[in-house]
């Protein structure tokens, strides 16, 4: 175990070098010598000449390694009582399908695709869907308002617009479709065509000419088998933050410096090793969800959770402690908010009680200030160690943190 004080000097006194090392930890189509250059605007850019899949690094590598049957997502929905487990194998292949219907779609390198959409399994499918063809996806949260959804459309120009026909909340089911028809009326761009994946819940009619279904394309679909080589510096997704401004700022991230970083962090930041349970309960609508439930567990391979679902009311405040003992959860990353609703319909941690939390090592809590109060109840009633880190958007990964894998130099 190296020190804090080693680690640091490294990173600051030789970046290039520092981060080279890092970028070994990848498999690269080719391995960049440029480490660190500026662009035409005199940015800062990593990996420049280095060639990339981060699809393939998610999926189709571990497959080579063997690792091909080992459960790579599973989703859990108490609101719809359903759960589904896919292997390294089975998503990979889902996801070059789901490719291939976004290609016949005219879909390719470069092009922008919308998903709006629940926290469904075709969302993390879609997500990567893009990134093995090189085009650019933009997450936005699904059940955002119409005019919010209009703004990130107008600004990201998809070819495709993916959504669902609806999201469940508790024991409310909000139909999608309308909402994306309102903000297509408000928008100046219109996509080529917008996907709607039925849901039993709710089914969406499909009255536009722009209107298809999702699974009757992909039923007439070939699945895409090549994972497009694509330059470290290419886009592989846009996220918009809500900003000051008045209008979203799209925080463009781009594939080599992303991969790299999500690959260094899961070791360094929340210790995990291969084929640990990672569960960011979040949402694929916000950064953490991007990070931590879709890109960085599966690049490290591990086996990562999708929870439609929250703290409480699914069916009790001791849903979080369910999922940990049902799938052996190692890391658990959240926000504070959900905490603080699970203590206050569970102050005396009666529903912890209730389940074995024996192989989870770490509770990571991000996304707003931990107060005192919540870090110690979460403490005291999992008896696990808690670890405050902080982030945001535009920077995709932790800044300020503990270093699992990193000694005291104290």
């Amino acid at each position: 175990m190296t020190s804090y004080q080693q680690i640091y000097e490294a990173s600051i006194s030789e970046p290039e070098l520092f981060w080279q090392q890092q970028a070994k930890n990848i498999q690269w189509f080719v391995e960049p010598k440029q480490i660190l250059s500026k662009d035409a605007n005199g940015a800062d850019r990593w990996f420049a000449d280095g060639v990339l899949n981060t699809a393939y690094l998610a999926l189709d590598y571990h497959i080579e390694q063997g690792r091909g049957q080992q459960t790579a997502l599973i989703y859990d929905s108490p609101v719809t009582n359903s759960v589904k487990r896919y292997t390294y194998t089975q998503l990979r292949d889902e996801v070059a399908l789901t490719a291939g219907m976004l290609s016949q779609q005219g879909v390719s390198k470069g092009d922008r695709v919308v998903i709006y959409m629940p926290m469904v399994p075709e969302a993390a499918i879609a997500m990567l869907a893009c990134a093995r063809l090189g085009a650019v996806h933009s997450v936005v949260f699904g059940g955002f308002a119409a005019h919010e959804l209009a703004t990130r459309i107008d600004d990201a120009q998809p070819k495709v617009l993916l959504t669902a026909s609806c999201g469940i909340e508790l024991d409310k089911i909000i139909p999608y479709k309308p909402l994306v028809d309102n903000a297509l009326e408000q928008s100046d761009w219109q996509p080529g065509s917008v996907i709607v994946l039925q849901r039993e819940e709710c089914k969406a009619a499909l009255s536009s000419d722009l209107d298809k279904d999702w699974q009757g394309l992909l039923a007439d679909s070939s699945p895409q088998l090549e994972c497009i080589p694509l330059l470290a510096t290419d886009p592989l997704y846009i996220l918009y933050t809500s900003g000051t401004t008045g209008k979203p700022k799209g925080v463009v991230r781009d594939n080599g410096g992303h991969a790299v970083a999500m690959k260094y962090s899961m070791e360094a930041v929340y210790g995990t090793k291969l084929a640990d349970v990672f569960w960011a309960a979040s949402d694929v609508g916000w950064v953490v969800g991007h990070s931590y439930i879709v890109y960085a567990p599966l690049i490290h391979g591990c086996t990562t959770i999708m929870f439609e679902g929250k703290p409480v009311k699914t069916p009790d405040p001791g849903a979080f402690w369910r999922v940990c003992e049902e799938y052996q959860v190692n890391v658990l990353f959240s926000a504070p908010t959900a905490f603080r609703a699970i203590k206050k319909e569970d102050p005396e941690g009666i529903e912890a009680r209730k389940y074995s939390m024996d192989a989870l090592r770490h509770i990571f809590m991000a996304g707003e200030r931990l107060d005192p109060s919540t870090l110690n109840w979460v403490e005291e009633v999992t008896g696990k160690p808690v670890i405050d880190h902080w982030w945001q958007t535009e920077t995709g990964w932790a800044i300020a943190t503990n270093l699992l894998v990193l000694k005291s130099s104290m």
